[in-house]
């Protein structure tokens, strides 16, 4: 294992597609639940030990080997509405492309022939940290993190913030980090004795409302 490997696969310049999506924080600041660093700090958080904890669960059981089309129909599960469905898998598939070329295996080829219309980005993101040679505990990180880098880059954008101020908080956010993580690998390590419910199910119910209302915008600046 390369310890770079990680540094790479969480790299907001890896073209995974990631940078066109707001993870929720543009009609969170539409609606005027985030307008500065202080509420924009809310939201990361909430999302953090939601969204972020069921993806850093698929993604830790992903790779540890567990079958991934199992665990992207349990991400569909965990994703009840269509538009973020369908953003999932196209994340999905835009990551599949990238870590296919960086990191060839048997098991993302596998998954691109199985899974043409694509699959949840967090169960790639999975395969491509064991295509890397990562741990659970390493995709775990990964997918919490992005969780929160990508509406904290985007609400940059939206809401002219300081940047060392968006990079501050996620800074003090890193040791939520740790235990979103360190609770999500320990999850998947239950999976083969409980099953799919093992993993974490968090919901976050207005995230789903206003990303669904998102994708119906005639005009915006991401794509979710």
């Amino acid at each position: 294992m390369t310890r770079a490997a990680l540094l790479v696969l969480a790299d907001g310049r890896f073209p995974a597609g990631g940078h066109a999506h707001s993870g929720g924080v543009e009609a969170a600041v539409a609606s005027g639940a985030v307008h500065d660093t202080v509420s924009l700090g809310a939201f990361c958080r909430g999302r953090l030990h939601t969204a972020g904890l069921t993806a850093a669960g698929l993604a830790a059981a992903a790779a540890d080997g567990h079958d991934a089309l199992v665990l992207d129909e349990a991400a569909d599960a965990r994703t009840p509405m269509p538009a973020l469905r369908k953003v999932a898998r196209r994340l999905g598939r835009q990551m599949l492309r990238a870590a296919r070329v960086t990191w060839p295996s048997a098991d993302l080829d596998r998954l691109a022939r199985d899974r043409p219309q694509g699959v949840h980005q967090p169960v790639v993101l999975g395969v491509a940290a064991r295509a890397a040679d990562l741990t659970p505990l390493d995709a775990a990180q990964a997918a919490a993190y992005e969780s929160i880098s990508c509406p904290a880059t985007a609400a940059v954008r939206l809401l002219s913030l300081d940047p060392f101020d968006a990079t501050a908080l996620l800074a003090r956010l890193a040791p939520e980090m740790d235990d979103v993580a360190d609770a999500a690998v320990t999850a998947a390590g239950r999976l083969t004795d409980l099953g799919i419910d093992a993993l974490p199910a968090a919901s976050a119910p207005l995230l789903d409302l206003t990303g669904e209302q998102h994708a119906a915008w005639t005009v915006r600046l991401f794509a979710s």
